[in-house]
């Protein structure tokens, strides 16, 4: 009489996650499943052992905990959505969207100012980038720009991108306001929250695989700003 009561009760709870699940659209439904699905099937586990079906039981609990693990660890290493990186110059701003990897910006100075960079063509790019060539920073982000929005840009630009002056100032140490920006993240971010975010940003921007090398450098140093807080 016990066993079947174990039994009973064990259905029952099963029963009651199935009539949830059957409420909850597509997308609420798998991500419960990813939780309730291991704890449903540790309960029938349970069930099991207490019915002296110890091997069956047995088995069931450890695939449930593998079951639930897995989960967690997917859902550790998954980008957060609506997640941006802001990178700042002097004459530009630049947001990279971590779900798509796309680029926006707007120009903050100059003939061009307020204009958004999507609004721009490629002459308009162009000739933006000949009216910044005394800000080095400013031209590398808007050219990591040019290469994700135009990859062939480089073809058409004029011979006269060499007056570039060399060794022009930067826009100084990087704060750490504007480290928390370019990784996404909000202040008091954690150590392990800035060495992930580095990494999924890297992952998708490293000159290696085919990323921007300005946009890696401000990262890494970003990472480190940050990260001598937690020393």
């Amino acid at each position: 009489m016990t066993v079947l009561f174990y039994v009973v009760a064990g259905a029952l709870v099963v029963g009651l996650f199935a009539a949830a699940f059957v409420r909850l659209d597509a997308a609420r439904l798998a991500s419960g499943l990813r939780t309730a699905g291991p704890v449903a099937a540790g309960i029938v586990g349970v069930v099991l052992l207490l019915a002296g079906r110890a091997a069956a039981g047995g088995m069931l609990l450890s695939g449930a905990f593998a079951w639930y693990m897995n989960a967690r660890r997917r859902r550790s290493t998954r980008p957060t959505p609506g997640r941006r990186s802001r990178v700042r110059t002097a004459a530009l701003e630049m947001e990279l969207d971590h779900d798509s990897g796309m680029l926006e910006g707007h120009v903050l100075t100059g003939r061009h100012e307020g204009a958004r960079l999507a609004d721009l063509g490629l002459e308009d790019l162009l000739d933006l980038g000949r009216e910044l060539a005394s800000d080095a920073e400013s031209v590398q982000l808007l050219e990591t720009y040019l290469d994700s929005r135009f990859p062939v840009w480089r073809e058409h630009a004029k011979a006269d991108t060499g007056g570039r002056q060399a060794g022009a100032p930067a826009s100084g140490a990087m704060t750490k306001q504007e480290a928390y920006e370019i990784l996404g993240l909000e202040a008091g971010a954690s150590a392990a929250d800035i060495r992930k975010a580095h990494r999924r940003l890297m992952q998708r921007l490293h000159p290696d695989l085919g990323g921007s090398s300005f946009l890696a450098a401000r990262i890494n140093e970003a990472k480190e700003i940050l990260l001598d807080g937690h020393r």
